[in-house]
């Protein structure tokens, strides 16, 4: 029977949609919340660190930090066909983040990059068939997408 366990990383972020009919087409930040779905067999190897566990929750963390949270946090994620965003984050010179991506950073789409950049780090090392399931990104307490592959 496989295990899942589930850890998140929060950033403050910004971002456009820049075609929205509504507001999200203005420039504006959230609280994301990514959260990561990993699954597999609890390790049974006597005596290692992990004995009982899929994955130790604080090597979930130092993965979606350094990958996810130190990538976006306190930065404005903007589409790389977003011109107008671009050139007003420009004016801002090197003291601002700017993140450019190849798709608009929706919370479906921002579930998916950062499903990409976690899934590579999450590795068996005691042949427990780990696997990055899902990256759940919450964009408010309300609204959250999920990728799964």
């Amino acid at each position: 029977m496989t295990t899942t366990i589930r850890r998140f990383v929060e950033t403050d972020t910004g971002h456009r949609v820049p075609n929205h009919k509504s507001k999200c087409r203005h420039m504006h930040g959230h609280r994301y919340r990514f959260e990561a779905e990993i699954s597999g067999d609890v390790v049974a190897e006597t005596g290692v660190s992990e004995e009982g566990m899929l994955m130790d929750f604080s090597d979930v963390s130092s993965i979606l930090m350094e990958h996810v949270h130190d990538v976006v946090d306190h930065a404005f994620v903007v589409y790389s066909g977003d011109t107008d965003a671009r050139s007003a984050l420009e004016l801002m010179g090197t003291e601002h983040r700017t993140v450019v991506v190849d798709f608009i950073p929706t919370a479906e789409n921002l579930a998916k990059w950062a499903f990409e950049q976690v899934a590579p780090h999450v590795q068996s090392v005691y042949g427990n068939r780990l696997r990055l399931v899902a990256m759940h990104c919450r964009e408010t307490p309300k609204s959250v997408a999920t990728w799964r592959p």
